[in-house]
C-alpha cells in the first residue's frame, strides 16, 4: 500500500508515468523535463501557466533539475526492480522459489535450469516457454497436446483431430512450421511499420523545425510591426501638431481681422451716437430760429448720414467678406498630405509589413481609407473618380487611356465635331459639382503653358469667348507659356498676376460650392495658399484643363 502511495507521488501529471529527469516550476509542482517543455512550447502565444494548478507565469521559466526528487525516483526504481515477483516458479523448487525456464506439456510442470537438465528428453515430453495455462495447450475434445495447425480452419489441433476428427483431409502443418510462416509475415509487417514509424519521426522532426522557424519569424515580424506602429504614432502626432497649428493660425488671422472690423465699427458707432445726441438736442429745442440756424458742418454731417449709408454699408460688407472663414481647404490639404505621407512611408518600410498586407492595394485603398477618415471629420469629399470627358476634348489635345492626363498633341485628332467639343486647347472633366465641399490634386509638367480651374458646362466652345479670362463662366489659374509666371483668371476684369512663382508641380484644388469659394494651393512644404475665388455659383461646375505648348501636360 505504501509502495502504491509513493508511486502516486512520483507520477508526472502530464504523461502519468514515473518521473524522468524531474524539474520543478516556481509554484512547486514537478514534471518530467520533456513533458513540461512540450506544454510550455504550446502555450507561448496564450501565456505560460502550470498545467496542474494553472499558476500564471510572467515569462517562460528556467527549468532546473530537482536533484532530491531525482534521487527518490532512482531509489524507487531500484527497489521495484530488485523486488520483482517471480512470474512462473519452478514446480520442484519448493523451499526457495526459482523462475522456471521451460514448461513440460506432458508432465504439466515447470522446470528451472537445474531441473531441466535432468528432465526426460523423449519426444513425448514437449517443452515450451513457461506458462500456467496448460489447458490452452490441449485439445478441448480429445484432451491431447496441440501439435498441428490447420490452415483451412486457422486453428491448432491434436493428432486425433488430424487423423479422425473434423480436420481430417485439411491442409495441416506442424506448429513450428506454421509459427515460422506467421513470424515471416509478422516480420514483413514489422518492417513496413518500422518504415512508417521512421517516416512519421521524420515528419515530426520537419514539423518541429517548421514550428521553430515560424516562432522565429513571428518574433521578427512582431518586432518590426511594433517598430512600424511606433513610428506611425509619432508621425500621426506630428501631423496632428501641424494641422492644429494651421487651425490656430487661421483662427488667429481671422480673429485679428474681425477685431479690426469691430474696432472700426465701434468708432463709427460712437460717431453715430454723437450725431444722434446732437440731433436729439435740436429736436428738444423750442426756438425755431436756433433749430434752423444750426451749424453748416452739422448740416453736412446730416447729409452724409442720409446719402452715404448705402456706400458705407457696401464697403463694410466687402470688408466682412474679405475676412472670410477658416480656410478648410488648406486644413484639409495639410491633413491629407500628412496622412498620405504616412501611407507612403509604410509602403517603403521593410518587406515584413508588405507580406502582412499581401493582397491589399496599398497604393490606393489605404490612401482612400485615411482620406475617408479625414473627410468625415471635415465634411470634405476627396475626389478619387475625376476623369476627363473626351467628348469635350479639342482635336489638338491628347487624352490618356485612363482619362487622367491631357497634353498638347502633335497630330490633330480625328474626333467628330459636336457642339460639346472645344475648338482648341481645352477639355472638361466628366464629373460635375453642384453642392458640397470637394478636394482633388493635380500635377503639371515642369515647363510650358497651361490653365486649370472650374467652369460651367455652358461655357463657349469656340472663339475668344471660350478662352479663360474672357468670360464670366471660368475661374482658374494659368501658367504663362512665354515666361515662368502665374496669373489668376476670371473675366477680363479678374485677371492678375501672382506675386510669386511656384516651386512644386503638384497643386490642390478645394471647392465649397454653397459658400461660393474656390481655392488653389501649392503642395510644397509647408503647403502654400495661392488664391481663393469668391462667387455665387448658379450652375454645376466642371474642372477645365488647357495646354498650350508641346511637352506640356496636366494630370489628375
Amino acid at each position: 500500500m505504501a509502495s502504491a502511495d509513493l508511486r502516486d507521488e512520483l507520477t508526472c501529471s502530464v504523461c502519468l508515468n514515473i518521473y524522468t529527469e524531474p524539474v520543478t516550476l516556481p509554484c512547486g509542482h514537478s514534471f518530467c523535463r520533456v513533458c513540461i517543455e512540450n506544454v510550455l512550447d504550446t502555450r507561448e502565444v496564450r501565456g505560460y501557466s502550470c498545467p496542474e494548478c494553472r499558476f500564471i507565469l510572467r515569462k517562460k521559466p528556467e527549468l532546473k533539475r530537482n536533484h532530491r526528487l531525482c534521487n527518490i525516483v532512482k531509489s524507487f526504481r531500484f527497489t521495484k526492480q530488485t523486488g520483482i515477483k517471480i512470474g512462473i516458479p519452478c514446480s520442484y523448487c519448493i523451499h526457495s522459489p526459482v523462475p522456471a525456464a521451460k514448461t513440460c506439456l506432458h508432465c504439466e510442470a515447470s522446470l528451472c535450469e537445474a531441473h531441466l537438465k535432468v528432465h526426460s528428453q523423449s519426444a513425448e515430453h514437449i517443452l515450451t516457454e513457461p506458462t500456467t495455462s496448460l489447458e490452452n495447450r490441449k485439445c478441448s475434445v480429445h484432451k491431447e497436446i496441440l501439435k498441428y495447425y490447420c490452415s483451412d480452419d486457422a486453428t491448432c489441433v491434436c493428432v486425433s483431430c488430424r487423423l479422425d476428427g473434423d480436420h481430417r483431409g485439411h491442409q495441416v502443418q506442424t506448429l513450428n512450421e506454421a509459427s515460422e510462416k506467421k513470424k515471416e509475415k509478422l516480420r514483413n509487417i514489422l518492417q513496413k511499420l518500422t518504415s512508417k514509424r521512421e517516416e512519421a519521426e521524420k515528419r515530426v522532426h520537419n514539423l518541429q523545425e517548421l514550428k521553430r522557424e515560424v516562432q522565429k519569424k513571428a518574433a521578427g515580424v512582431t518586432e518590426e510591426v511594433t517598430a512600424l506602429i511606433r513610428g506611425i504614432k509619432k508621425q500621426l502626432e506630428a501631423v496632428e501638431k501641424r494641422v492644429l497649428s494651421e487651425i490656430s493660425r487661421h483662427e488667429m488671422q481671422v480673429s485679428l481681422q474681425v477685431s479690426d472690423l469691430i474696432r472700426q465699427l465701434e468708432i463709427k458707432k460712437k460717431d453715430l451716437s454723437r450725431k444722434m445726441g446732437h440731433i436729439e438736442e435740436l429736436c428738444n429745442m423750442t426756438d425755431p430760429l436756433t433749430v434752423l440756424q444750426g451749424r453748416k458742418s452739422d448740416r453736412v454731417d446730416y447729409c452724409d448720414t442720409e446719402e452715404g449709408d448705402n456706400e458705407h454699408r457696401e464697403r463694410d460688407d466687402k470688408k466682412v467678406c474679405a475676412v472670410g472663414d477658416l480656410d478648410l481647404g488648406l486644413i484639409s490639404v495639410t491633413l491629407h498630405s500628412g496622412l498620405a505621407g504616412i501611407v507612403t512611408g509604410v509602403k517603403r518600410q521593410s518587406q515584413v509589413p508588405a507580406n502582412i498586407l499581401q493582397g491589399v492595394n496599398t497604393s490606393s485603398n489605404m490612401l482612400l481609407d485615411v482620406n475617408t477618415a479625414s473627410d468625415m471629420l471635415l465634411g470634405i469629399n476627396t475626389v478619387s473618380d475625376m476623369l476627363l470627358d473626351v467628348n469635350t476634348a479639342a482635336n489638338n489635345v491628347t487624352v490618356s487611356g485612363d482619362m487622367k492626363t491631357v497634353s498638347l498633341s502633335e497630330v490633330i485628332q480625328s474626333r467628330p465635331e459636336t457642339p460639346e467639343r472645344f475648338q482648341s486647347d481645352h477639355v472638361l472633366s466628366a464629373r460635375s459639382f453642384s453642392s458640397g465641399r470637394h478636394y482633388w490634386e493635380l500635377e503639371s509638367s515642369e515647363s510650358g503653358g497651361w490653365t486649370l480651374g472650374m467652369a460651367y458646362r455652358s461655357i463657349d466652345r469656340e472663339g475668344w469667348q471660350s478662352q479663360p479670362g474672357y468670360n464670366s463662366k471660368y475661374w482658374g489659374l494659368e501658367r504663362s507659356w512665354l515666361i515662368d509666371d502665374y496669373n489668376v483668371r476670371y473675366d477680363s476684369k479678374g485677371t492678375f498676376r501672382l506675386c510669386h512663382r511656384l516651386s512644386s508641380r503638384r497643386l490642390g484644388i478645394f471647392l465649397d460650392y454653397e459658400a461660393g469659394r474656390l481655392s488653389f494651393y501649392e503642395l510644397c512644404d509647408p503647403i502654400r495658399h495661392l488664391h481663393t475665388f469668391t462667387a455665387t455659383f448658379t450652375e454645376p461646375l466642371h474642372a477645365l484643363f488647357g495646354v498650350y505648348e508641346n511637352n506640356t501636360w496636366l494630370r489628375i
